[in-house]
């Protein structure tokens, strides 16, 4: 089953957006894709007799979903509720592109089997929003120039987040070891720290 949906009637991608968001039985679900085609019926059939219930609290929301025991936390996030903010770089656990606190502690998402985080509540970069308006966190890696592809500043903030949570007031020290996780391929390590040291309101500049 394809993930673009090229040359499919419903793709795997409109299939979990469509269906991903609730916990539902497979005979309502195959009952309701009528424009379906014979072969797109089984492959739903077997995506779903291969899936397995997981609930988790996402950035305050509950969500019941049905999950392929191979799917990883960061591709529920993207793939089934649509939080993009979440960036899957390396996919091997080794860059914190994909961080996200999982009950406050900041994990790579996408070595993080979504069954795993069942029960547990999770916050992406989405959930640090209030409504239109910027965490501070956010703000200051703005106001700092912490991004510049701002690829991997999602997980660089989640990974902030946590550290601030643990230490409010960090020396630099602290927080260079804090965010040592998380890779830069633009190498703007100076102004990520910066933007930390901004956040939490001191100054290590040496």
């Amino acid at each position: 089953m394809g993930d673009n949906g090229a040359g499919n009637g419903i793709s795997r991608r409109k299939f979990l957006k469509g269906f991903g968001t609730g916990m539902v039985g497979s005979t309502v679900i195959l009952n309701s894709l009528g424009a379906a085609t014979k072969e797109e019926k089984e492959q739903m059939r077997e995506y779903l007799q291969n899936a397995e219930p997981l609930t988790l609290t996402v950035n305050g929301k509950k969500h019941r979903l049905m999950v392929e025991a191979r799917t990883t936390l960061a591709e529920v996030l993207r793939n089934h509720l649509q939080l993009t903010g979440t960036k899957i770089v390396c996919n091997q656990g080794e860059c914190g592109g994909c961080t996200v606190l999982l009950d406050g502690m900041a994990i790579y998402s996408c070595h993080l089997l979504a069954l795993d985080a069942a029960g547990k509540s999770v916050t992406t970069i989405e959930g640090l929003l209030t409504g239109e308006e910027l965490h501070p966190l956010q703000e200051a890696f703005v106001e700092k120039d912490g991004l510049q592809c701002g690829f991997c500043t999602p997980g660089q903030i989640m990974a902030a987040k946590e550290l601030l949570a643990k230490n409010p007031k960090p020396t630099r020290k602290e927080i260079q070891h804090g965010m040592a996780g998380n890779i830069c391929r633009c190498a703007a390590y100076p102004k990520i720290i910066e933007s930390v040291e901004y956040a939490a309101g001191v100054s290590n500049s040496k």
